[in-house]
């Protein structure tokens, strides 16, 4: 069994879909607090109550206020364990309980981490981009110009980027990548991880919000959306003659047109064209 302390917040990972991802040592843990601090009491009930856990249920989140916290601080100083959960996954990644860990540290008292389940990182786990170096960048703003901001500044970035993204942003979210970091942009969309429908998708951007328009079932879910890294390395294939007809073609066309017909009458990938003409066709 699981060691649980007094005085010490708990920073516990539940799954983000299937049950079967709860690890022992968080069951246990659960199982022996005092008091389970929740983002959603309703949401989580369900999960304690599948496990079997019957420790005190109270709410934490975002919009807690300061009693609240200062409540939490209060039975931590007391003596007693609190374990902090999420609706889904990783507490702080994206959810709850910076404010409340970093309370809880400024007052000199423990937090343990108990892993497990994490959308981004099981994300990351499958899908064939570099995973030494990443950047994790949470929600894209809801707003299509703070989200085209956000994107231009990772326009350059070697790392894979993640983000989180809703369903009913998900296409808005594509069609704004494709206009700031290029159609031809590798990148792969996770959706609905551990859970029944399942999918993920790669490609281009372009491709793969043609794939997304294409299938409604395809826009529903929670998704992840990593990113390829900026290839710094010279397109050598990409001639001063190609650069050349390139530059023709954009006088008449648009960029998407111009990539696909240069593709047809030379060796040079559409994507690596596409990413060229974004990058240093003349405007």
């Amino acid at each position: 069994m699981a060691d649980v302390n007094s005085g010490v917040l708990y920073v516990v990972a539940t799954p983000i879909g299937n049950l079967g991802d709860m690890v022992p040592r968080a069951v246990e843990v659960l199982q022996m607090v005092d008091v389970i601090a929740a983002e959603d009491t309703r949401h989580s009930a369900k999960l304690l109550q599948h496990f079997g856990i019957s420790a005190k249920l109270v709410a934490y989140h975002d919009h807690s206020n300061q009693q609240r916290l200062d409540k939490i601080l209060e039975l931590l100083v007391s003596g007693q364990s609190i374990a902090l959960i999420s609706d889904a996954g990783t507490p702080l990644i994206s959810d709850p309980g910076y404010h409340l860990v970093n309370a809880v540290r400024d007052k000199g008292l423990s937090v343990v981490p108990i892993p497990g389940a994490c959308a981004l990182i099981a994300a990351l786990s499958v899908s064939g981009l570099p995973s030494n170096q990443f950047a994790f960048e949470g929600f894209l703003p809801a707003k299509s110009s703070a989200r085209r901001s956000a994107l231009d500044l990772i326009t350059n970035e070697h790392r894979t980027v993640i983000f989180y993204e809703s369903p009913h942003r998900i296409v808005e979210s594509l069609q704004d990548m494709c206009k700031v970091l290029g159609g031809g942009r590798y990148m792969v969309l996770a959706r609905e991880l551990t859970k029944t429908y399942e999918t993920v998708l790669s490609g281009s951007i372009d491709d793969v919000l043609s794939a997304v328009l294409a299938d409604t079932n395809q826009q529903r879910g929670e998704f992840v959306v990593l990113i390829k890294g900026y290839d710094k390395t010279p397109q050598n294939d990409i001639t001063p003659e190609v650069q050349k007809l390139m530059n023709v073609l954009l006088e008449y066309v648009p960029v998407k047109v111009a990539s696909a017909i240069a593709a047809k009458v030379t060796d040079v990938k559409k994507r690596d064209l596409y990413q060229w003409a974004i990058e240093n066709a003349k405007s």
